[in-house]
């Protein structure tokens, strides 16, 4: 409604204004995007069959929420865009600490307000995007914090008795009357401010210091925890539990397409860069692929999760590696190679928690295993699996080895070593060098320009290594390639990915 010239009581029962509840608003605005096809949550993706439905179900019945889920699951952003379903602005009695509705104060301050001036009590117009609260639970969270407590200094400028409902400051959930209320990790709040916060649900009693105050409070409450806090770290006391009437499981995006839809739209990519530096879809597929591995490794914590914020920082890293490149070089133009992968790993070490097992290999030569597993997983997408190729034992079956000119020159005791800072025209002569590794490209890809092959041919070496074919060993600056065998023999103090390292059971 329009509401500009609305700045008294009169003005507001005159103009037709009927109150409703935060919930009631909530439901008929989210009927009508529902009736006109609209989308309800935007950037929300994943969840469009799944949790989204669950929500809606929920807000249409009028329930308070809990999302329970791993972290980086979107369950704060989705609580953040339920303000869209309020109404763009409601009318609130002017000074109001509690968003008092005009034609149904419940403060103290309101109700003595309209009995001094009546019809000519101001009215002020609250936006949305002011009607929204959160709070994230910490042991040290108290009373006062959430619901309020006496103020001395109030009393005393006011000369107001202590037991005046006047000298309460209330707190923030009190300040969020008339809009959405979110609590973060609700199971690290000690079990007595759940019993309050059950209070205010189930009878909108708020007690301070003695105070008993019926004050129906008109919130929508969501609430968010991990499982992992649940069970560990606390709990949510049953009483609460049970008020909060649908619990909604979320989940990390089931597929590649959908995570890489969710990185291109969160990773923080500038104009220089993108005009700097291209990066190929099998890269953006091996930066998610990474997370995916994460999350089914015996190394990581499950409970724990990997949060999509991994593969949005190592999105991230990956164009910044080949952007610092390509000025040290002087290049105008370059691409983001597998060898630029290398840094990533910093993105990787900082968003897992690992197992003791984990702890025992060392967050760096976990971080690293992670790569070489995402490169197994989406090499047999672009190329023959070389894990069958090793069962074929017959000479015939041999020859029908696509890899074996590559792995020839290798046998020969030819080395490659790819510098992490090099030209990229430079790069691609070398890659040259290794006979028939440029065929291959060309077999499974014959439109494939220049920069394309050259990607696919390096893809190719670590793709092989990956599979034990051939060894590669990250030496301070370079990655050098050489047959697998010579370099079985010649085990140095360098990091290296041998066939005892990536035995095939470990990436079942």
């Amino acid at each position: 409604m329009k509401h500009n010239n609305i700045t008294t009581l009169k003005q507001l029962k005159a103009s037709g204004y009927k109150s409703r509840s935060v919930k009631d608003e909530i439901r008929a605005n989210l009927l009508g995007k529902l009736k006109k096809q609209e989308q309800t949550f935007n950037g929300i993706l994943g969840y469009e069959d799944t949790v989204v439905p669950d929500v809606e179900r929920a807000l249409l019945s009028r329930h308070n929420i809990l999302f329970l889920g791993l972290r980086g699951q979107a369950k704060t952003r989705m609580a953040r865009q339920m303000t869209e379903l309020l109404d763009e602005y409601i009318p609130v009695i002017a000074g109001s600490e509690i968003n008092d509705d005009p034609l149904n104060p419940i403060s103290k301050y309101s109700i003595d307000l309209i009995a001094a001036h009546g019809d000519d009590t101001p009215i002020q117009w609250l936006h949305r995007s002011q009607r929204y609260g959160e709070k994230l639970a910490t042991p040290d969270v108290s009373v006062a914090d959430l619901i309020g407590d006496i103020d001395p200094i109030k009393a005393a400028n006011l000369r107001l008795n202590f037991s005046d409902e006047q000298v309460i400051h209330y707190g923030i959930i009190p300040r969020s009357n008339r809009g959405i209320f979110v609590i973060n990790e609700v199971p690290d709040l000690q079990a007595r401010i759940q019993v309050a916060l059950f209070n205010i649900l189930e009878e909108g009693d708020i007690q301070i210091r003695g105070f008993k105050l019926r004050m129906p409070l008109d919130i929508l409450f969501v609430f968010t925890a991990n499982p992992e806090d649940y069970t560990n770290r606390g709990a949510i006391v049953t009483p609460l539990k049970d008020r909060i009437e649908s619990q909604i499981l979320t989940h990390y995006p089931k597929n590649i397409d959908t995570a890489l839809a969710i990185t291109e739209q969160e990773a923080d990519i500038l104009p220089d860069q993108s005009n700097l530096v291209e990066i190929s879809d099998l890269l953006k597929r091996l930066v998610e692929q990474i997370a995916f591995e994460a999350r089914g490794s015996e190394l990581v914590d499950k409970k724990s999760g990997v949060s999509a914020r991994l593969s949005i920082s190592a999105l991230e890293n990956a164009i910044s590696a080949a952007e610092r490149r390509a000025v040290l070089n002087k290049e105008k133009q370059t691409q983001v190679w597998v060898s630029d992968m290398v840094g990533v790993i910093p993105s990787i070490t900082g968003k897992i928690e690992l197992v003791y097992e984990g702890e025992q290999e060392g967050p760096y030569q976990v971080a690293m295993n992670l790569l070489e597993r995402a490169i197994r997983s989406q090499f047999i997408n672009y190329f023959p699996n070389p894990e069958t190729l090793k069962k074929k034992r017959t000479q015939a079956q041999q020859e029908e080895n696509p890899y074996r000119s590559i792995q020839s020159w290798f046998d020969k005791g030819n080395t490659l070593d790819l510098l992490l800072n090099v030209k990229d025209d430079q790069k691609i002569q070398q890659l040259y060098k290794v006979d028939g590794l440029h065929a291959l490209v060309k077999k499974f890809f014959k439109n494939a320009n220049e920069r394309e092959a050259a990607l696919l041919m390096e893809f190719v070496l670590h793709g092989l290594s990956a599979f034990s074919m051939i060894s590669k060993k990250i030496v301070e600056n370079k990655i050098e390639f050489k047959d697998l065998m010579g370099s079985m023999l010649n085990l140095g103090n360098t990091t290296s990915f041998s066939d005892e390292e990536f035995d095939s059971e470990d990436f079942n």
